[in-house]
């Protein structure tokens, strides 16, 4: 056994060990030990191994399960632009608190100092977007580099998952000197009855074998962790649940009888509190001077609406985070009173009038808006959202891109407690979202759709790319498709005045066939209008598409209707 191959299969066996449990790789020369490694591993049913052929891709596919599973997912690759390509899904995953190990392939020193082919410098490639970064020593065979392997391995895992403090991702870059593949057929590599590196190795210095019963090399007892409780003094409070709020338990909201407001609508939460045109609600000045609150609990951090960082920024309201990064917690408006773990619900008596009132006020608009988008014959964004979460199945997940897919779902305001929701909300990119809905497909193997802008769909029309052994997942893509950037028509830059500069540097029409692309990949398609949407959400398994054509053109006349018609039902 060479030295690269040694030292690729025991760091896949000390992570398997570690819990790993998907791997995503990407084709590549000097990777190519890893590459035989997974392979084997996959083999023997240790891990589920998932290749991709674009990096940047495969990236998001990683980032997607391991969103979705809470659990650490491998992403490797090959040295030079590959590497480089991991970075947009290196940045979300840093931001967004998921726990991805990638591990890049580089060439040893003598071949950097040379200039060698597919060379670039890796060391600290992704900045401050890891927790932690390691390069290993290039391989030998000599006593000590085993133990030093699954060390670092452990190292790695153990940083990623965070301990007390949030996941996040991390970095292992290595060096591999030829020769890059096996001596032997990777399967015949000696194994015991479970799949792990057999001990006796005549040809290498030490054991390769790792703990006894499959136990990780170094394992971590957990440090104890008191929870900083934040006691109200006021019984006229807001909880807003925003983009990392996970899936925190809000029998405190309850007990204090406090509006729950969530980035999301009326979907992927449920509670007695919980206001599904919450969003619409902060938009009533006169409404919100009537029954401002006296402090906010913001669960994570708010990313979509401009109401919400108004309200955040009004002196008046204090606002407490509940956020367990400690060290680089969000400061919404930078008016951030107090950070805490979670609320004492037993701290003040509740006022019942003030939760009735923003509640009333919830059942007038939720009647009026549900009219007003029946109304509408147009297809439009949040009409289209409206029809998708009327029509999935319960127990289901949506992703949901940026831009105006997250804004649509939350304006629809249509209670779907019962359906789970991811959204890249880390930085928000649209970059590599279908292949984060194939990732959270995946992982949680139920019924999954997701709901994406065309620009969205088609950055990341390459996450469509499935070789014959990948496995299809059940995902269902619906792509509002309005041949452009519509979110910039709601924007500043939708002025009427601009109208000149608009269409080509911000509305930027594509005129993609998607049918013909879907067709190229060997992806069904199918596109509909509003009415027969239902239908062809009705769950099918396998990888498919439906394209929805809208307009960009009223959308900025829709939300004005839909806001005066939400102002009427509740000011009167």
């Amino acid at each position: 056994m060479n030295p690269a191959t040694a030292q690729a299969e025991v760091i896949v066996d000390e992570l398997v060990r570690n819990g790993l449990r998907h791997a995503v790789l990407s084709p590549g020369s000097r990777n190519a030990a890893l590459a035989f490694a997974l392979h084997r591993a996959a083999s023997r049913r240790r891990l589920a191994l998932h290749v991709r052929i674009d990096e940047r891709s495969a990236g998001f596919l990683a980032l997607g399960i391991a969103a979705a599973s809470g659990e650490p997912v491998a992403v490797v690759c090959t040295s030079g632009t590959a590497a480089t390509n991991l970075h947009p899904a290196v940045t979300e995953a840093g931001h967004a608190g998921v726990p991805l190990l990638v591990l890049t392939a580089d060439r040893p020193p003598e071949l950097r100092a040379a200039g060698a082919n597919q060379t670039i410098d890796q060391h600290g490639l992704y900045g401050t977007s890891v927790r932690w970064f390691d390069e290993l020593a290039v391989a030998e065979n000599r006593p000590g580099q085993h133990a030093y392997w699954r060390g670092q391995t452990c190292r790695a895992v153990r940083a990623a998952l965070g301990a007390a403090r949030p996941a996040a991702p991390v970095h292992l870059n290595l060096p591999f000197r030829e020769p890059l593949v096996p001596d032997e057929p990777a399967a015949t590599v000696p194994t015991d009855s479970d799949g792990e590196l057999a001990t006796d190795r005549p040809e290498w210095c030490e054991s390769l074998a790792g703990r006894p019963g499959g136990r990780p090399w170094t394992e971590f007892a957990e440090a104890p962790h008191e929870p900083a409780r934040y006691e109200p003094d006021s019984p006229y409070g807001l909880v807003l649940l925003a983009a990392d709020g996970g899936e925190h338990d809000l029998d405190w909201a309850r007990r204090l009888g406090w509006p729950v407001l969530a980035e999301t609508g009326g979907v992927g939460h449920g509670g007695e509190t919980l206001l599904p045109t919450g969003m619409w609600l902060l938009e009533l000045a006169e409404f919100l001077r009537a029954h401002r609150p006296d402090l906010v609990v913001c669960v994570g951090r708010p990313t979509v609406f401009r109401q919400v960082q108004r309200l955040l920024a009004d002196r008046e309201v204090r606002t407490v985070l509940l956020h367990g990064r400690s060290d680089t917690w969000p400061a919404p408006a930078h008016d951030v009173s107090l950070l805490a773990d979670s609320v004492d619900p037993t701290a003040v008596t509740p006022d019942p009038a003030w939760l009735e009132a923003w509640s009333a006020a919830d059942r007038k608009a939720g009647e009026e808006l549900a009219a007003a988008l029946d109304r509408e014959s147009c297809p439009h964004g949040p009409v289209v959202a409206a029809r998708v979460l009327d029509e999935i199945p319960a127990d289901s997940t949506l992703v949901v891109g940026s831009s105006n897919p997250t804004r649509d779902v939350a304006l629809s305001a249509r209670a779907r407690p019962d359906v789970r929701v991811h959204r890249n909300r880390g930085v928000a990119g649209i970059d590599g979202t279908v292949s984060t809905a194939l990732g959270v497909a995946l992982a949680r193997e139920t019924p999954t759709y997701a709901l994406l802008g065309d620009l969205t769909f088609l950055h990341d029309t390459n996450g469509l790319l499935l070789g014959p052994h990948e496995q299809r997942p059940d995902l269902t893509i619906v792509v509002c498709n309005d041949d452009g950037g519509g979110i910039f028509s709601l924007l500043e830059q939708g002025d009427p005045a601009y109208a000149g500069t608009f269409e080509r540097v911000f509305g930027t029409p594509h005129g993609t066939d998607l049918a013909a692309l879907c067709a190229a990949h060997g992806v069904p398609h199918r596109s509909v209008g509003i009415d027969d949407l239902g239908d062809a959400l009705r769950y099918r398994s396998g990888l498919r598409v439906v394209e929805v054509r809208t307009a960009r053109d009223g959308q900025r006349e829709l939300r004005e209707r839909l806001s005066e018609a939400v102002a009427s039902a509740v000011l009167g």
